[in-house]
């Protein structure tokens, strides 16, 4: 029995020789994007104004702040900001025919000089707009924010005559990554 024992143990440590058999590999394809952006949120979407007729100065009751957000990709040159109206002569409107122009309608950008909307940007009407501001996009700032304190005003020092009435109209703020 001794010997029996002694020829089970001298087997079991021989090397077993098992057979390794690896399968065909296979892959996977994986794809991340991220996507490219630009928005722009508003503190405020109500601006009310007490006109004095002839008036140069009619500040607007409220600022506003825009907020411009971007992640963008490295062939973008620019960030704008622009605020306009759909028509340069009937910025705000008494609906009666009677209007006042966006040329009569003035921006503040972060405490800087008050600019009437005369100028032809890519949206809205023809000389109804203004760019409030342009941020160029270098390496560092392909993703970032920029803030924008607005302030507004009514000069109606060109519509001495104009007559008594409620005044409504629809400013647009957008950017524009280009």
């Amino acid at each position: 029995m001794a010997l029996a024992l002694a020829g089970i143990v001298a087997a079991s440590a021989l090397p077993l020789r098992a057979q390794v058999r690896n399968s065909g590999a296979s892959t996977i394809t994986l794809q991340a994007v991220l996507n490219d952006s630009v928005s722009v949120s508003l503190s405020g979407n109500a601006v009310n104004f007490n006109l004095t007729g002839g008036s140069a100065s009619n500040p607007g009751s409220v600022g506003v702040t825009a907020t411009t957000t971007w992640l963008l990709k490295p062939s973008v040159g620019s960030v704008s900001l622009y605020a306009f109206f759909a028509s340069s002569s009937a910025a705000l409107t008494d609906g009666a025919g009677d209007n006042i122009a966006s040329a009569d309608f003035q921006i503040s950008d972060n405490a800087g000089p008050f600019t009437a909307l005369t100028n032809t940007v890519p949206f809205g009407g023809a000389n109804a707009g203004l760019m409030v501001s342009n941020t160029k996009i270098l390496g560092n700032n392909k993703s970032g924010t920029r803030t924008d304190v607005l302030n507004f005003n009514i000069n109606l020092s060109t519509l001495p005559s104009l007559p008594a009435g409620t005044y409504t109209g629809t400013l647009t703020i957008q950017a524009q990554a280009i």
